[in-house]
């Protein structure tokens, strides 16, 4: 932990702040903060930041409810940059995009990076649109009962392979078990951050009990 003191604010008193999605790390915005709304932002554990077109606090979230807790904040090597992580109650774009950066430019297909929740998109849209000839399309269309049976397939595929103390192929039935496990969560309405949260609350129990333990 640092003193706000040693951050450096430029020549109008402002410091960079890049917001970004906790849960994905996606990056939701880039906005600006001065010294007073870094603190209501640390004191209400929602973003604060400095509007340089009205000149004026803005609140996250006052008008739209779209607010942002946070859940770190963390300076650069130089302490002139900030990067807030946040779990967000709804759209970071004032245009009702999830994300400020939503403008795709340019992608190296060699090095685009994957995502569970880019993944968990992609499974959305199969379940929205149905294409002909997609595996995906099929489990959907088989319903519940199908996809509860390849879920309990490839958990007993990765014990398998775990026992025979096969690495290559456990993580290839792991993979295989994340797959089916994303496609009963698409059908059952869960997303990625219904899961981060709950062991998340894990932790913390998790947590507490250690320290109670260490106490006695």
């Amino acid at each position: 932990m640092i003193d706000i003191s040693k951050l450096k604010f430029d020549e109008k008193g402002l410091i960079p702040a890049i917001v970004v999605d906790s849960v994905t790390k996606k990056v939701l915005t880039l906005a600006y903060m001065n010294e007073e709304s870094l603190k209501i932002t640390m004191e209400k554990n929602l973003t604060c930041f400095w509007s340089r077109s009205r000149q004026e606090l803005w609140l996250k979230g006052e008008t739209s409810k779209n607010y942002q807790h946070v859940v770190s904040i963390t300076a650069d090597c130089d302490y002139d940059a900030l990067v807030i992580e946040v779990e967000k109650d709804g759209p970071a774009c004032h245009l009702g995009e999830d994300s400020c950066f939503h403008n795709h430019i340019y992608s190296n297909p060699e090095l685009e990076d994957f995502s569970l929740e880019g993944l968990m998109n992609l499974l959305k849209g199969r379940k929205e649109l149905m294409p002909a000839g997609s595996y995906t399309t099929y489990l959907f269309e088989k319903g519940l009962d199908k996809i509860l049976k390849k879920v309990g397939e490839e958990c007993t595929e990765v014990i398998i392979a775990a026992k025979a103390d096969d690495k290559r192929e456990t993580i290839y039935e792991i993979a295989d078990l994340a797959y089916h496990t994303l496609v009963l969560m698409v059908q059952q309405g869960i997303t990625i951050k219904d899961i981060h949260k709950e062991l998340a609350s894990r932790h913390v129990i998790d947590k507490k009990v250690k320290q109670e333990k260490m106490t006695k």
